[in-house]
C-alpha cells in the first residue's frame, strides 16, 4: 500500500505543476541510496474508523504532509530537492496541499490535530529531540484517525512545556486508540 500511496502522491505533485513538479523524483523508491520507505502514515489510517468514509483521501493528504515534514527535518521520498532552501520551500508548500485537501473535507478537527502536529514537530526538532517528533507525528496522525483524547490534548500540553514526559506521553498515545476499551486514565 505505501508504494501505491507514494505513486498516488507523485502524481499529485506534478498536476500541481510549476517548481515543485520538477522536483518529483522519478525514481521508483526515491534512488538506489535510499533506504527501503518506512510505514507511512497512511498505513495507520488505512483501519481508521474516523477517515474511513475517504480512506484514499485522506492516505493521499496525510502523505503530502508527511512528505512536507521530511522535506524539512529528513529524507523525502517523492521530492527530491537538493538545496536547503528549496526543500523548506517544497515542504511547506506540501503542507499547504495536504492541509487544503483536508479543509475542502470539512474536517476541522483533523485541520486542527494536523496543524498542531507540524507545529509540535518543529519544537522537538527545535529542541534536538528527533525521536520526540517521530512520536508526535504518530500521535497525531493516531489522533485523526481515531478522534482526539484527553490524555493526547495533556501529551501535546507536556511537548509544549518541554517536560520530560512528553515522549512517553506521545509514545503511549501513539500506540493506542482512541476508544479502545482497555483504556485508563493514562492512556489516550
Amino acid at each position: 500500500m505505501s508504494g501505491e500511496v507514494l505513486e498516488r502522491l507523485r502524481r499529485l505533485v506534478r498536476e500541481q505543476g510549476g517548481l515543485i513538479a520538477t522536483l518529483v523524483d522519478h525514481r521508483v523508491g526515491g534512488g538506489a541510496n535510499r533506504r527501503p520507505a518506512a510505514r507511512g502514515p497512511a498505513a495507520v489510517l488505512a483501519d481508521a474508523p474516523r477517515t474511513s468514509d475517504r480512506r484514499e483521501e485522506y492516505e493521499l493528504l496525510v502523505e503530502a504532509i508527511y512528505e512536507g515534514y521530511l522535506l524539512h527535518y529528513g529524507r523525502a521520498r517523492v521530492v527530491r530537492a537538493l538545496e536547503a532552501d528549496l526543500a523548506l520551500l517544497a515542504g511547506d508548500r506540501l503542507y499547504a496541499i495536504g492541509l487544503a485537501r483536508l479543509v475542502a473535507l470539512g474536517d476541522t478537527l483533523a485541520v486542527a490535530e494536523l496543524a498542531d502536529t507540524i507545529t509540535l514537530c518543529a519544537l522537538a526538532h527545535g529542541a534536538g529531540d528527533a525521536r520526540l517528533a517521530e512520536a508526535v507525528w504518530a500521535a497525531g496522525v493516531r489522533a485523526v484517525g481515531w478522534g482526539a483524547s484527553a490524555p493526547h490534548r495533556r501529551a501535546k500540553d507536556l511537548v509544549l512545556a518541554g517536560a520530560p514526559e512528553a515522549l512517553d506521553a506521545m509514545l503511549t498515545c501513539a500506540a493506542t486508540t482512541a476508544h479502545s476499551p482497555s483504556i485508563g486514565p493514562r492512556y489516550c
